[in-house]
C-alpha cells in the first residue's frame, strides 16, 4: 500500500524561513508573514530550482580557473614566483606547514567542489522525484549551509598574506586573477545554497511505500 506523507504543505501549514516556525497561512494566494518573527511567508521559493541550477553551473564553470590560475605572486630581488591553490598547498608540505597545507587544501579545494556535487545531487533527487533518504539529504543541505562560509578561507589567508609581507623589505606580494575567480566561486556556492528550497525534499517524495496488506 501507498501513502501520502504528512508534509506541512499538505495539511495547509506553511513554515517561516527565517525562524522555522509552522504556522497556518492567511490564504491560500497570500501566507502573509510569520506571527513570531514577521518574516514574509511562501509556500516554496518561485523558481528555485532552475536559479540554484544557474548558480550551480556558474560556479562550476568559475572552478577550473580559480584553480589553474596563480591566487598570490611574490617578488624579490631574485625571482618573481607565481602560486596557484594546489602549489600553495604543496609548498606548505613542503617547508613542514603539513597542517596548514590541509586545512587549505579541504577548505579552499574540496569544500567547493564537494558543495557543487552535492547541490546538483540535492536537485537531481529533488526533479526525479525521488522518495529515497529524504532526511539524509534535509541533513545534507543544513550542512552544506553551516560549512559553505568556511570556502573563504583561502582568500582570507592570501588577503593577510600580502597585507604582511608587504611590510617587509625588498619583498613584496601581489594576488593573482585566481582570487577572484575563487571568490566567485565561494559566493556563488552560497547563493546556490540559499536559492534552493530544502521544503521540495519533501515534496518530491509525492508517496511513500508501506507494506503489504
Amino acid at each position: 500500500m501507498s501513502r501520502a506523507l504528512p508534509t506541512g504543505a499538505r495539511v495547509g501549514l506553511v513554515s517561516c524561513e527565517a525562524c522555522g516556525l509552522l504556522s497556518r497561512p492567511a490564504s491560500p494566494e497570500n501566507p502573509g508573514s510569520c506571527p513570531r518573527c514577521g518574516e514574509v511567508l511562501a509556500f516554496r521559493r518561485r523558481d528555485a530550482i532552475q536559479r540554484t541550477w544557474a548558480l550551480v553551473i556558474a560556479a562550476s564553470i568559475l572552478y577550473l580557473p580559480a584553480n589553474i590560475l596563480p591566487v598570490m605572486t611574490t617578488t624579490t630581488l631574485r625571482s618573481t614566483a607565481a602560486d596557484t591553490i594546489l602549489s600553495g598547498v604543496l609548498r606548505l608540505y613542503a617547508t613542514g606547514s603539513w597542517v596548514l597545507a590541509l586545512i587549505v587544501l579541504v577548505a579552499s579545494v574540496m569544500i567547493p567542489l564537494v558543495k557543487l556535487a552535492a547541490l546538483a545531487y540535492l536537485l537531481v533527487t529533488v526533479q526525479r522525484g525521488s522518495i529515497r533518504r529524504m532526511r539524509e539529504r534535509a541533513r545534507l543541505y543544513r550542512l552544506l549551509k553551516a560549512i559553505g562560509r568556511w570556502s573563504m578561507l583561502d582568500v582570507f589567508v592570501a588577503t593577510f598574506v600580502v597585507a604582511l609581507i608587504q611590510l617587509r623589505p625588498l619583498m613584496s606580494v601581489t594576488p593573482g586573477n585566481g582570487v577572484l575567480f575563487f571568490a566567485a566561486v565561494v559566493i556563488l556556492t552560497i547563493f546556490a545554497a540559499d536559492s534552493f528550497d530544502p521544503r521540495l525534499i519533501w515534496d518530491s517524495g509525492g508517496e511513500e511505500r508501506g507494506g503489504d496488506d
